[in-house]
């Protein structure tokens, strides 16, 4: 089993940190800047008191080094800082381990999927419904981000911007499978479900089989096509039982938008 090495600071802004400081020695201020005109603010937020505590603690563990001090006007002092050899050699580390080795990260999603047996289907239903919603307004906002920043900064420094937007745009199309299936009744168990919230049943158990089906069949199962904002559903083409992919619905199977 694959264990992330342990970092001596460990916070992923620091590897920012060490990547900005690795072009040119940078005081903490002018080192915030390049990495908010690279829009890493939007990946981590970038907040004073937590920035200087990085700072300090990669000088701490030698991995950058104070040059020299300067005062421009009547501003405060500002220290400069270079990476040194350690530095170096623990950034290009960190990012083969981040690029090279897929490191399982559970999310709050995750955990309430895991858990939606306990509510109605008929609440389950609104609430994806909502975060479809609230997904969709997501991704409108992240291409409008990378529209403008196209034309601002190379592609080098808003690769990972493209990646959160597919991700947004996976987790669009998984939600709104399952909403469909929901919704027009064909997801496995739905009838068990929705006896267990029927008057004087008890809950849904990880013994019972049906309760586990709920959502570990949830992949396996075909889509049907359907308006997923408005909830009007369709039921699958004829001769074809999958209703058609959702890769190809959402454009991830390559279909142009």
């Amino acid at each position: 089993m694959w264990v992330a090495q342990r970092r001596r600071v460990a916070n992923l802004l620091a590897l920012s940190v060490l990547t900005v400081v690795a072009e040119r020695p940078m005081h903490p201020y002018e080192m915030a800047s390049v990495l908010r005109a690279r829009g890493k603010d939007r990946e981590m937020p970038i907040k004073w008191g937590s920035f200087y505590t990085v700072v300090r603690n990669l000088e701490k563990h030698g991995l950058i080094r104070a040059t020299e001090s300067a005062r421009q006007g009547g501003r405060p002092e500002r220290t400069v800082y270079r990476i040194t050899e350690d530095g170096r050699e623990e950034a290009e580390d960190w990012t083969r381990e981040l690029l090279g080795t897929p490191e399982r990260e559970h999310t709050g999603f995750e955990a309430g999927l895991s858990v939606m047996g306990g509510l109605d289907p008929d609440e389950v239903t609104a609430l994806l419904r909502r975060r479809l919603a609230l997904l969709r307004d997501r991704i409108a906002v992240q291409r409008s981000n990378l529209e403008v920043e196209r034309g601002e900064i190379p592609r080098l420094f808003l690769i990972e911007s493209e990646y959160a937007l597919a991700m947004s745009m996976a987790e669009e199309a998984w939600t709104g499978a399952l909403l469909a299936e929901l919704t027009i009744g064909t997801f496995p168990g739905l009838a068990q479900w929705q006896g267990y919230h029927q008057p004087n049943q008890p809950p849904p158990t990880t013994a019972d089989p049906p309760a586990r089906d709920l959502t570990a069949r949830a992949l396996t199962t075909g889509f049907s096509t359907g308006d997923f904002a408005t909830g009007d559903f369709a039921p699958p083409e004829s001769g074809r039982p999958d209703g058609g992919g959702m890769g190809e619905r959402s454009g991830l199977a390559g279909r142009p938008q």
